[in-house]
């Protein structure tokens, strides 16, 4: 790999700016959640226009994750890390500046792309900053800042809505990337990957075909599910979804290839990420709006309240880590995914257009746990599956499975919303509240039984053991070959580890995998 010596001081100044940076990124995915009403009185629109100021955001992040980061291996870690962060803080004062609903949602579609182009690269330009024997403690860091904006990104964005205007929440981002701009380009340094994987083609498919099932998705409850236009786009989203697959099978070099999904951990674990983001992502759509549209909270308080959900895995994931390195990681997911799925149920037991918030509490802490063991060991489940080698494609494709599962979870749960219920009063706003709810339970409690796929804690043991005699050995094991290592850089964030960053990402770190902090949505 072609690196440059690090800088004095450059450890110091990449884990300030990856961090901050991730930050940034990661405030951006729950922020908008608490101004949703405000965004709504201000500039117009139904429902299907909020759910695009969300999708817009998650669906480009999604589908351009993995070609963002074999850019910044192929041109450069540091230009194309400059880049995004160009993009992404030009999208976000544009966003603030939008005069209509439109220029909203486009202007969030392109913050995803700066996204998906920096996010991926704050851990490769960190482990290339960072001596081994110090990257635990600056992974550890930096995903606790992340963590940080995603418990705090409900509160944030209510406190700015109300005491100033929904437009700060993208205000925000200004100042601070004008801020690492120029400290980027000077304290970091250039970085190469060896075998940097451009698929264009993947690219195009992957977005061509989610952005098709969201749109039918979307306008389905307007347009009818009958209609041409949702047809067409459901008809031809599948269809280009069955051509990533098939390029996946049959390219010599795919953005992700399938033979991964052979590997039923792999399968498994990425199954149950999908399915916990769509009954979480969208869950927490509906709900910001019903405590500030039907209780009557402001937004602040909507936020405050949102806490006990959004800020337990902070407090949890040391415990979780602990249990995860006791019993494994599948029993602390697998429970994981049953307390939110449980979570999601207590609510839509107990909303009505007038329910406490006591009666609210027991389902924020519920589900407050679950997304806290589920975070801590999921990482370490998706990196143990595969090959050293493949990590960097597996955590990359993990968390655009991730990012997929939020966008279809507020398209599916808002439709479900608008088929039975909506704004007119506070009962019809709970009417379609409760079944959305229901089917997000559902979803997250499929994700509970998807993670019993991975291999147990006796055979990720018999697994590593047979890695290692293999590595000493110089002979491939089946087992080596089929699940891999379980070292790797445990990292909890959406953007985890980047594509065709080898080992320095993966298994050179080997940072503990239930590490606090290391969380998002």
């Amino acid at each position: 790999m072609n690196q440059p010596a690090a800088r004095r001081g450059s450890a110091a100044w990449a884990l300030v700016i990856t961090s901050v940076a991730g930050f940034m990124a990661a405030l951006d995915n729950l922020v908008v959640t608490t101004a949703l009403p405000s965004i709504r009185e201000d500039l117009g629109g139904g429902l299907h226009d909020l759910e695009w100021t969300v999708s817009a955001y998650t669906l480009t992040f999604a589908v351009l994750l993995m070609f963002g980061a074999a850019l910044g291996d192929r041109f450069g870690r540091r230009r194309l890390f400059v880049a995004g962060l160009a993009v992404f803080t030009g999208a976000s004062a544009a966003a603030a500046l939008a005069p209509g609903i439109d220029a909203l949602i486009a202007a969030r579609a392109v913050q995803g792309v700066g996204a998906a182009i920096m996010m991926p690269l704050t851990l490769t330009l960190l482990t290339a900053a960072v001596p081994a024997a110090r990257r635990g403690m600056a992974f550890g860091i930096w995903g606790a800042v992340n963590g940080l904006a995603v418990a705090a990104g409900p509160l944030i964005g209510g406190t700015l809505t109300e005491h100033m205007s929904w437009q700060w929440i993208f205000w925000l981002n200004v100042p601070l990337g004008l801020a690492l701009l120029p400290l980027a380009r000077l304290r970091l340094a250039e970085s190469y990957g060896a075998g940097a994987r451009l698929d264009i083609a993947g690219t195009l498919l992957a977005s061509g075909g989610l952005f098709g099932i969201v749109y039918g998705l979307i306008r389905g409850p307007l347009d009818g599910w009958t209609s041409a236009t949702v047809l067409t786009a459901l008809i031809a989203g599948s269809a280009l979804l069955g051509g990533f697959v098939h390029h996946g099978i049959h390219n010599k070099a795919p953005m992700l290839p399938m033979r991964l999904f052979r590997n039923r951990a792999f399968s498994g674990i990425n199954a149950a990420s999908l399915l916990m983001f769509l009954g979480m992502f969208g869950s927490i759509f509906l709900l910001s709006q019903y405590m500030q549209g039907v209780l009557g909270y402001s937004p602040t308080e909507a936020g405050l309240r949102m806490l006990p959900w959004t800020g337990m895995p902070m407090i949890v994931a040391p415990i979780a880590g602990a249990l995860s390195d006791r019993i494994g990681g599948r029993p602390v997911v697998a429970a994981g995914l049953a307390l939110q799925a449980l979570g999601l149920a207590w609510f839509a037991l107990v909303l009505t257009p007038d329910a406490s918030y006591a009666a609210q509490l027991p389902a924020l802490v519920v589900s407050g746990i679950g997304m806290a063991l589920y975070f801590a060991p999921a990482a370490n489940l998706v990196m143990s599956s595969v090959r050293p080698s493949e990590q960097g494609i597996a955590s990359g494709a993990n968390n655009a499975l991730r990012e997929v599962g939020g966008a279809l979870g507020v398209a599916v749960m808002a439709s479900i919303f608008t088929a039975q219920g909506g704004y007119e009063s506070g009962q019809r706003f709970v009417d379609g509240l409760v079944p959305a709810l229901w089917v997000g339970a559902g979803a997250v409690a499929l994700g509970a039984v998807a993670v019993l796929f991975a291999p147990s804690r006796r055979q990720e043991a018999r697994r590593k053991a047979e890695t290692e005699s293999e590595v000493l050995s110089g002979t491939p094991s089946e087992a080596g070959i089929e699940a891999g290592t379980e070292a790797g850089v445990e990292v909890g964030t959406k953007v985890e580890v980047a594509v065709g960053t080898e080992a320095e990402s993966g298994a050179e770190s080997g940072a503990d995998a239930g590490k606090p902090g290391l969380i998002t949505a």
